[in-house]
């Protein structure tokens, strides 16, 4: 089901009434219940893999934490990465591995190919196998306790709000909330109703707006000017923030409706002025997913320099490759990678020299600002990019250096690529205001409407699949 969807519309009022109707004690049954069928409305047989890694981690759980032997603990955690990562592995990278081994087969034996395999990926399994995964390995570091109760672990596997696309829960914050009992609170109403339609003017309003004509240069690239290519990759940077942002913004809200916090996802990400804080505020829940699972058990900052820029740039191709099985993911992680160990060497050189007061003027931090959205803009271009030759054809047009010199953006009307500019500058606007972290806790009536009308003017039709449903 899609948030910006007529089934929405009707599915969310039907289930907050009825969890507010029931005794807490059976809330767990409606939320299980609501969860699968709001999953399986996509594909109804894929959740049966919810439902494996579901059994799996909750015996694992209770195992870890009943085992008096670290051999045992390691060989129980080792049976939940093989189950997830397995399912993970078979759906979203088999062909991928397939078609590279066919690659290096080609040059030694080209008689003998791995058959391509036609595989759907699951909707939200990405994201479903990584909170799950992270319950296991905190029973097994013992920051937790194993839930005892089934249908409660169950829903926090499968909660319908973020079990497509995030954000990313740890147990420590989702459980315990699932055992508390919560009643009706106009105030988290009012902010979770603030939030889903905030969300769906990021969605309807902008993301699918702008995504008509990045989508234009990025499925023809060798077709588009130099201009075309600039506005469709920053029309691309803004249709992926405010799609991906917008479904947390939906997810947080219709949760926080029924008294349930979920954590923040973004924080304005486009004011940041290094890459490191942009990491601190795009996808947050995945990015500190990395560092408590990936970047710190590999020894993190706590190793020799050299040891800890590797673990930060592995990090980062994973986190590529994480996001799709495709090498134009893995650059993208490579650059951030990259440029993250760049702005910890010329941290650390500033610190040398005595020129830390430098980094605390206002022209630091404007030309901070510029360089660090550069390189975001830059390395979405490879994660846009079906094929490392598109990005190649789309860098070089900017460059001035492309064959292509039609506008692709002349059918399109002057008018809508007019509205698309007015509604990118209205949602900076929304940066300008004075309500914490994109409206988490805002009750502005005004702004509100004002987004409820742009949704009725200016809002495209059908029903676009979020971005992020493909990871």
């Amino acid at each position: 089901m899609l948030f910006n969807s007529i089934d929405f519309i009707f599915f969310l009022p039907i289930v907050v009434g009825i969890y507010y109707l029931l005794p807490h004690k059976y809330r767990w049954i409606l939320l299980l219940i609501s969860s699968y069928y709001f999953y399986m409305c996509w594909k109804a047989e894929y959740a049966i893999l919810i439902l494996i890694s579901t059994v799996v981690d909750y015996f694992v759980g209770w195992e870890i934490h009943k085992s008096t032997t670290k051999a045992r603990k390691k060989r129980l955690l080792f049976l939940s990465l093989f189950t997830n990562l397995g399912l993970l592995f078979f759906f979203k990278y088999t062909n991928f591995f397939s078609e590279n081994l066919n690659f290096l087969l080609g040059a030694v034996q080209p008689e003998y190919q791995i058959p391509y395999m036609e595989i759907l990926l699951p909707v939200g399994i990405s994201f479903y196998t990584f909170q799950t995964l992270s319950y296991t390995i905190d029973i097994y570091r013992g920051n937790i306790e194993p839930e005892k109760h089934f249908g409660r672990f169950a829903v926090f596997v499968s909660f319908w709000p973020q079990l497509v696309a995030g954000p990313i829960e740890r147990a420590a914050n989702l459980l315990p909330q699932f055992r508390k009992p919560v009643n009706f609170s106009y105030e988290n109403a009012v902010v979770g109703l603030n939030l889903i339609v905030y969300g769906l003017f990021k969605k309807i309003v902008v993301a699918d707006r702008v995504a008509i004509y990045s989508n234009e240069v990025f499925n023809a690239p060798g077709e588009a000017s130099m201009l075309s290519s600039i506005i469709g990759t920053f029309f691309f940077a803004i249709q992926i923030y405010c799609d991906f942002s917008g479904y947390s913004d939906v997810a947080i809200g219709s949760a926080r409706i029924m008294g349930i916090d979920l954590m923040y996802n973004f924080r304005r990400p486009y004011l940041s002025k290094s890459v490191a804080e942009f990491w601190r505020r795009w996808h947050i829940s995945l990015s500190t997913w990395f560092k408590d699972y990936v970047y710190i058990p590999l020894g993190g900052n706590r190793v020799v320099k050299w040891r800890m820029y590797y673990n930060l740039f592995f990090t980062f191709l994973v986190s590529g490759l994480w996001h799709g099985a495709n090498w134009t993911f893995v650059i993208w992680g490579a650059i951030h990678g990259g440029v993250l160990i760049f702005e910890r060497v010329r941290k650390e050189g500033f610190q040398k020299l005595g020129w830390t007061r430098i980094e605390k003027t206002k022209m630091f931090s404007l030309g901070g600002w510029l360089a660090t959205m550069l390189v975001v803009y830059f390395a979405w271009i490879f994660f846009r990019a079906e094929h490392l030759s598109d990005a190649w054809i789309i860098i070089g047009n900017i460059m001035g250096l492309g064959q292509g010199s039609g506008d692709l953006f002349m059918g399109k009307g002057v008018l809508n690529l007019a509205i698309s500019f007015l509604v990118v500058a209205l949602l900076f606007l929304s940066y300008r205001l004075p309500y914490k972290l994109d409206f988490y806790g805002n009750k502005s009536v005004m702004f509100i409407v004002t987004c409820i009308i742009f949704i009725i003017l200016f809002g495209t039709s059908g029903e676009q699949e979020f971005i992020y449903f493909q990871f």
